[in-house]
């Protein structure tokens, strides 16, 4: 292989490979799947998903996704099962397999424990007709015309097509749950995806100095409090109402007009009905409002009154950007 279009070419034939493989899916859905969802979401236990090889990671993933969102679940390797890990299935558990095949012999093994059990067996295989296949409750058709691996044998699209049927499984399911974006943030508080679902702007502003001025505070007060505060900003306050805003732009704008603002004051430089926003507002409609505008601070209110500031830069600290 030389080149970078021979690269290009390989990769390309890959994704649509794959593509076309995950949109062919659809048609092999059938009564079995809705049967697979209402089962899933009328048991009293957990989902147990077990298979082997690069199934067994397909189903580590599965299991995360069902897990953060709403649908307990737990891997069981199949190998590991029929050495003892079968203890991990409890009676109202409903066991996953997944096996393109249905027909290697830790799964055949598997297969004939779990029939022993009280427990409800789905299977996502690619071969309906194989043992898995025949011996499942509800059957989940993966079947791919051929692997994206040139000789047809690297687990490609036919792992694909397990994760996708798994995502679909999840969705439904959540759905089903009502599943929210609350919800979802009680189930992923970290990083910078559960800060977007949970951080409000008070939990920002509170942390920010909170600059202010009066109508007739001198202007070389105002670049005082500006500086001082380290916020490029300070709102114009009476009576704890905000009345105006002035920010380092307005500074620069008034110095290109006059070297005399000896006589200046607050009111003569600040801008009129500034942009705002509440201290209960989630930080995520804080960003969104700064890129709408094309500002980099916002004033926060609280019952309408000033409560202080939230700034671009504590969005990016948090990783909300």
């Amino acid at each position: 292989m030389n080149g970078k279009q021979s690269i290009l070419n390989i990769a390309k034939t890959t994704i649509t490979t794959e593509s076309k493989a995950i949109a062919n899916l659809a048609n092999l859905l059938t009564d079995d799947f809705a049967d697979a969802i209402q089962l899933i979401y009328n048991s009293k236990g957990r989902v147990i998903i077990t298979g082997i090889g690069k199934s067994a990671i397909i189903a580590n993933k599965i299991v995360a996704t069902l897990n953060s969102t709403g649908t307990p679940a737990v891997f069981m390797h199949a190998a590991d099962a029929i050495h003892g890990d079968l203890g991990l299935i409890l009676k109202d558990d409903v066991v996953v397999c997944i096996s393109k095949s249905g027909n290697t012999p830790e799964i055949k093994v598997l297969v004939q424990l779990i029939k022993n059990g009280p427990n409800s067996m789905i299977a996502i295989t690619a071969n309906e007709e194989s043992f898995l296949g025949k011996q499942a409750d509800y059957v989940l058709n993966s079947y791919v015309e051929k692997e994206a691996c040139p000789n047809n044998l690297a687990p490609t699209t036919s792992t694909t097509a397990q994760l996708v049927l798994g995502d679909a499984m999840a969705v439904c399911l959540l759905e089903l749950r009502g599943f929210s974006s609350k919800d979802f943030a009680k189930y992923h508080p970290g990083g910078s995806l559960g800060k977007k679902l949970y951080l409000r702007v008070h939990d920002l502003s509170s942390l920010n100095e909170k600059p202010q001025v009066n109508l007739e505070t001198s202007v070389k007060d105002v670049i005082i409090e500006i500086s001082e505060k380290m916020l490029g900003v300070t709102a114009v306050v009476e009576n704890n109402k905000v009345l105006g805003i002035i920010t380092d732009g307005d500074l620069r704008r008034m110095l290109r007009k006059t070297d005399d603002f000896n006589h200046y004051t607050a009111k003569d430089i600040m801008s009129e009905n500034p942009k705002s926003i509440n201290v209960d507002a989630m930080a995520i409609e804080a960003m969104e409002h700064m890129e709408t505008y094309g500002i980099s601070q916002l004033l926060v209110e609280d019952g309408g009154n000033y409560a202080g500031i939230v700034h671009l830069h504590d969005l990016v600290k948090e990783g909300i950007i």
